[in-house]
Formats: structure tokens, C-alpha cells, sequence
């Protein structure tokens, strides 16, 4: 029998990317995420793929759909928000609430709701952060506080859970609808200069961070570690 994985946020991006990779594999994947149409245009694409609408900031929903799965695998949890960034001088600190619990909260929600059924052997949790949970540019202190609080609690869950491995991966600059709720102007910038100072010249795409997700996810002597996916980011920030 194939295993399962099962992806939280994939109705877009990096999740859409990782349930399609998943589905290539052979394993029975069941990709989740909170607009039914967008879920139903992946099956379309995908046949075999398994589809869920669940709001993850809704424990009880969460609750249920975890008992209504059975025994699985993999877990893997892309969700994200959309608020957070900005100068922190005129940065709402409302959005950074929203931020919190469109993203953080939902992913502890999921991964504590996946305990129950989440095989020990063999199991994996990998969470999605993001590259601005160690950023020091103008314009993140948001979106750093967020995601530098999914990372943080990554290596105590990987202590707490074991045999269960807990992983994370932290993605650069890439390209994928987040950069949609961004004004036109801002991802321009954001992407021109990546193409300018990364030493791979260009931005991410949402495969090549799946290809890692898999790998990570039978990865058996990985656990508590988070991996950056970022172009080489960090190389030229360390010159800076």
C-alpha cells in the first residue's frame, strides 16, 4: 500500500506544487486548503487526487477532518498569510495580528490536530516559514516575528514528538500567488533585484521548493532541523 501525505494550503503555490509532486510519486495525496474551487481545479489536473475544504483557524474543523483520514504519513503545512509587512512605524499592528493567525496559529492548529492519526514510525510534520524569519531589511519586522515563530518551535516539537520527525523549510524570494496581495510596483522591485544580487540570478519557483518538501519528508535521519531555500540569500545579506 503507497503512503499518504497530506498538504495543508494547497489549493495555490508551494502546496499546489507539493501535492502535484506528491501525486507523480505514486502516494495517495490529499491536498487541502480553504477555496473549494481552486481545490477542484487541481483534481481536475491531478486525477487521483484526493481534495478537502477545511478552514485551518477552525479547530473543530480541523478535528474532524483528521478523524475522517484515518492513519497517514506525511503531513505538510503551507499556510500562509497575507498581512505583516510594512515600515513598522506606520505598519498597522492589527495586520500583524492577522498575520499571526492567518499563518502561525493555523499551523500549530494543524500539526496538533494531525497528532491523533500521524503514524509514529516513519511520520513526518514539515512546516512552510519563510526566508524573513532572519531578515534585518526595512519593511519584514512583521513578517519576521511570524515566521521566526513557526521556525522556533520546530526543533522543541522535534524533541517532543520523536520517533516523529519535525522539519521545516524557510523559502526565499519566490515566485508564487502570495506575491499577488503585493502591489504591482513592490514585487517588481523585489523580484528585478533578486535577478540582480542572487548568485543564481533569478527567483525561486514553487517546484523546486516541493522538490525539497520530498526530500525532507523521507529524509529518516532528518528531524529538527530548518532548511533555507533562498538563491543564496544569506550569502550576500552576510556581506552586507
Amino acid at each position: 500500500m503507497s503512503e499518504t501525505i497530506i498538504v495543508f494550503g494547497a489549493s495555490s503555490g508551494i502546496g499546489e506544487s507539493v501535492a502535484a509532486l506528491a501525486h507523480r510519486h505514486g502516494a495517495r495525496t490529499v491536498a487541502v486548503g480553504r477555496d473549494r474551487t481552486k481545490l477542484e481545479g487541481l483534481r481536475g489536473r491531478l486525477s487521483g487526487v484526493e481534495i478537502a475544504s477545511v478552514d485551518a483557524s477552525r479547530r473543530e474543523d480541523v478535528d474532524a477532518f483528521f478523524r475522517d483520514q484515518g492513519a497517514f504519513d506525511h503531513l505538510v503545512i503551507a499556510l500562509s498569510g497575507g498581512k505583516g509587512a510594512g515600515l513598522f512605524r506606520e505598519l498597522p499592528l492589527e495586520d500583524v495580528r492577522s498575520g499571526f493567525e492567518g499563518k502561525f496559529f493555523p499551523q500549530l492548529n494543524v500539526a496538533q490536530a494531525a497528532l491523533s492519526t500521524l503514524r509514529k514510525e516513519g511520520g513526518s510534520i514539515t512546516f512552510i516559514s519563510a526566508a524573513s524569519a532572519r531578515s534585518v531589511a526595512p519593511g519584514t519586522a512583521g513578517l519576521t516575528a511570524i515566521n521566526a515563530a513557526i521556525e522556533s518551535v520546530i526543533p522543541i516539537l522535534a524533541l517532543e514528538l520523536a520517533p516523529i520527525r519535525v522539519n521545516g523549510i524557510s523559502p526565499g524570494v519566490v515566485d508564487t500567488p502570495w506575491w499577488n496581495d503585493v502591489p504591482a510596483d513592490v514585487k517588481a522591485g523585489f523580484f528585478d533585484r533578486a535577478r540582480a544580487n542572487l548568485p543564481v540570478r533569478r527567483v525561486g519557483t514553487p517546484e523546486e521548493v516541493a522538490e525539497l518538501v520530498w526530500f525532507l519528508a523521507h529524509a529518516a535521519f532528518v528531524t529538527g532541523s530548518v532548511y533555507e531555500i533562498d538563491g543564496g540569500h544569506r550569502l550576500v545579506a552576510s556581506r552586507a
